[in-house]
């Protein structure tokens, strides 16, 4: 019975601190759903209410963020509407710290909401991620490939242009930023065409091949020799000619110990791991 009149409280307070353009009437129409005891819900909603936040524990919307998966999956994509206004809040939080919880998590709810929802509500989010502090876009970039595979070929395209900006971190030293890069452009080589992979990939794979740190030219090695087999499988073949050149003009004959190094590494790599027919690598 406490409880309950406790929840009543809560709720009843949760109507009174709205802050939107409806009436309180229509927005907490908004918000009901059957799935879960409503009172449950609008305590959770609550959570991102800057008042209760200060006054009750200033990680709160950390953790709101850190469960907001786990309560659109239990309330499920019909649902979306009660969740949606406090997604957009988490995701324009002062701190950092909980900005970067929803980066981590972006990807998982794309696969509850569907990609119609996707589109329409995730999409921007992932875009403003994109060009958050380090500490957020790590978040984005570890599951890159989880949630472009879940848009729409055309929507995918669209960030082919903005791959070359992870290239770009606050803080140089920040090698690992560019080795999880390598990892996840790896992956994205099955969402792309030969064309773009060429057009597009090539030229960042080529720039972390001469990184100056070993573990992301390792990784880089291994994206060179992935992108050698893709492009040979691919239907044009001048793609991998042209790359293979390319391979011989930039690294086998440069002028720097290192670059002629570089390019026994990717031979080695792509023997390894049969990317080529052997009489096509010789």
């Amino acid at each position: 019975q406490s409880m309950d009149s406790a929840l009543h409280y809560i709720h009843n307070d949760s109507d009174l601190s709205t802050n939107s353009s409806f009436s309180p009437e229509e927005e907490r129409k908004s918000k009901v759903q059957d799935v879960v005891p409503q009172a449950l819900l609008d305590q959770y909603l609550s959570m991102t209410d800057p008042s209760r936040a200060q006054t009750v524990d200033t990680e709160i919307a950390k953790h709101c963020a850190y469960s907001l998966p786990g309560v659109a999956l239990t309330l499920g994509r019909q649902n979306w509407h009660c969740l949606k206004d406090t997604y957009e809040t988490l995701a324009s939080d002062m701190q950092w710290k909980v900005r970067r919880t929803l980066a981590f998590s972006i990807h998982e709810l794309a696969v509850i909401l569907g990609d119609q929802l996707t589109a329409g509500d995730l999409v921007p989010v992932f875009n403003g991620f994109l060009k958050d502090l380090d500490e957020v876009r790590i978040g984005v970039l570890k599951h890159l490939h989880d949630f472009l595979k879940l848009l729409h070929v055309d929507k995918r395209r669209e960030y082919l242009y903005q791959l070359q900006e992870f290239l770009v971190t606050d803080n140089s030293r920040n090698w690992r930023f560019r080795a999880e890069l390598a990892e996840q452009l790896i992956l994205l080589l099955d969402l792309y065409s030969a064309r773009d992979i060429y057009d597009y990939l090539r030229p960042i794979a080529f720039s972390l091949c001469a990184d100056k740190v070993s573990s992301v030219r390792w990784i880089s090695y291994k994206l060179v020799s992935e992108m050698v087999k893709k492009l040979y499988m691919a239907s044009t073949p001048t793609f991998v000619v042209d790359l293979m050149n390319e391979l011989v003009e930039k690294f086998c004959k440069c002028h720097k110990w290192s670059g002629r190094q570089t390019f026994v590494f990717i031979c080695q790599t792509i023997i390894e791991d049969d990317c080529l027919p052997m009489d096509q690598f010789a």
